[in-house]
């Protein structure tokens, strides 16, 4: 391969899941004003690369066929473009991308979406924070109200999916604040999420993990729902007079169910959440996993020429934790 061409992985047209994607040799990028060019160490799949991959934001993204997948990617920049004050050559990062490009052995970043990556804290740990970190962090901060340095009055908190990527991290920041935790999961993720530091925690099989009842009798005052397929039928009878539903997957159902709750003017709320990708927020949950306050859960690692694997790992849904590909 020429040193100006890189692997990556790529697809073509929407639809198609881990079949459609393509093994490519293309030219490595170039970082225009206020970019950094990040060698790739390690870089997480979510649930929305493969939704957009089905379609879910056209025509937004992606913007131009064919596309190169992944935005939360960890690495060290080896080329800073014109204008860029906070990075040099050899910096160690994590960074958000707004257009993809993370399965590949190079990517593009914003100087503004790029956070340092202290040497405490591993390649596979920081491109596992991101979006999934971003999520959780935002749905309790913002949407909750929840102050995570444990001063607001204590909140009960119902966490589902708490095993997957944002519930596990929904579950250990949560507990930074004054609340006490009931979360879902699967028989084999309990011990898991007690781990983490759930207070209660139930298998959403059971009845009583299909009803999201309490096993102490604990109305919910905020629900962070990190799943989907739940009605908000199942989670009313559940929550306090004031309570909240934080929606980190939102669909069309979400959105009209905020309209209708709306309409009937009821205290209890339904909160869709659409993360955004804040600088002081990434560097935050960078922090705290440097402090060993934070620790991501990694599902499995696979090397780039094996990234259709993670990508149908991520799209069964079954993903204790985080999915990692590794260049």
């Amino acid at each position: 391969m020429s040193k100006d061409l890189m692997r990556a992985i790529q697809y073509s047209k929407y639809g198609g899941g881990a079949a459609a994607l393509k093994h490519v040799e293309v030219p490595i990028p170039t970082p225009k004003k206020d970019e950094v060019l990040i060698k790739v160490e390690a870089a997480g799949i979510n649930p929305i690369d493969w939704k957009i991959q089905k379609g879910i934001a056209r025509p937004f993204l992606p913007r131009k066929f064919p596309f190169i997948p992944g935005t939360d990617v960890a690495g060290e920049i080896i080329k800073v473009g014109p204008g860029v004050k906070n990075f040099k050559v050899g910096d160690k990062v994590v960074a958000v991308l707004g257009n993809g490009g993370g399965l590949a052995e190079f990517a593009v970043a914003k100087e503004g979406s790029t956070v340092a990556r202290p040497s405490e804290v591993s390649a596979v740990e920081a491109a596992a924070l991101p979006i999934a970190g971003l999520a959780a962090h935002q749905s309790l901060t913002k949407a909750a109200g929840v102050k995570l340095d444990g001063s607001g009055q204590q909140v009960n908190i119902l966490i589902t999916a708490a095993s997957g990527g944002v519930g596990q991290y929904a579950v250990q920041l949560a507990k930074l604040g004054n609340t006490h935790v009931t979360a879902t999961c699967g028989a084999r993720n309990i011990d898991l999420v007690k781990s983490l530091g759930a207070d209660e925690v139930l298998d959403y099989k059971t009845p009583d993990g299909a009803a999201l009842k309490s096993p102490s009798g604990l109305k919910y005052d905020v629900v962070i729902h990190c799943t989907t397929g739940i009605p908000w039928s199942t989670f009313e009878p559940n929550l306090s007079s004031n309570g909240k539903v934080v929606d980190t997957t939102p669909g069309v159902s979400t959105l009209m169910s905020v309209a209708v709750k709306k309409l009937t003017c009821s205290k209890k709320q339904l909160i869709p959440v659409f993360t955004d990708p804040k600088k002081e927020n990434l560097e935050y949950l960078v922090k705290l996993v440097q402090e060993e306050k934070l620790k991501p859960v990694i599902d499995s690692k696979h090397p780039l020429s094996k990234a259709e694997d993670a990508w149908a790992k991520s799209i069964d849904g079954h993903a204790t934790g985080k999915i990692i590909v590794e260049p």
